[in-house]
């Protein structure tokens, strides 16, 4: 079980808490979808549950233990904007030397090309990047994956695709997902549940 319990955060110690005495669990193989207005935070409880920002307040658990700081993160975020997670100055194959090499099975389910991995990030497309962000994430070690609007910048094609994929390897490995869209119909045929969220508290 992935929990967040009495989570809060601010940018700074002038600043009023983004959200406070937040609670949150998503379940191995449970696929939760969140929703709600921008500009809320939505993207910054994410950066927290995957370790990218240190709570004010609360703690972020998996399995009843508190997140680690070092090492493989179990909880992977995937950005909107996949240029943003990467290094620009490596090449590809570099960038997934960050996480456990991807296996032969896994290149193949995300139709990754052998030559994109001596190209550099702006060398491909954004679906071919994040599928490349996706492959670093999906690592022997992970066991939940945070999707923030991680498709809705992509063709529909591209979207429904990428959507599969992941799908299929939650399945098979039991992976938590949190989708975090504007996009309800989305949300509607991923998701077993809804969090409708406001800044400062989450609505089941």
């Amino acid at each position: 079980m992935l929990e967040a319990k009495t989570l809060a955060y601010r940018y700074g110690k002038q600043c009023s808490w983004l959200f406070d005495d937040l609670d949150l669990q998503i379940a191995p193989g449970e696929i939760v979808g969140m929703s709600g207005p921008s500009g809320r935070g939505k993207s910054t409880l994410a950066k927290v549950l995957a370790g990218y920002l240190p709570p004010g307040r609360g703690s972020v658990m998996i399995g009843g233990r508190p997140l680690q700081g070092s090492g493989h993160c179990p909880v992977q975020l995937l950005f909107q904007h996949p240029e943003l997670a990467v290094n620009p100055r490596w090449k590809v194959g570099k960038i997934l030397q960050e996480g456990e090499e991807p296996t032969a099975d896994l290149c193949k389910d995300l139709g990754l090309e052998p030559a994109w991995f001596d190209r550099y990030p702006h060398e491909l497309s954004g679906g071919e990047l994040q599928r490349i962000c996706l492959a670093r994430a999906l690592s022997s070690g992970t066991r939940y994956l945070l999707c923030d609007e991680m498709t809705s910048m992509l063709d529909a094609l591209t979207q429904a695709h990428i959507w599969q994929i992941i799908l299929d390897i939650a399945r098979s490995r039991r992976l938590g997902l949190l989708v975090i869209s504007h996009d309800t119909t989305l949300i509607t045929r991923l998701c077993s549940r809804n969090i409708s969220y406001f800044g400062d508290t989450v609505n089941h």
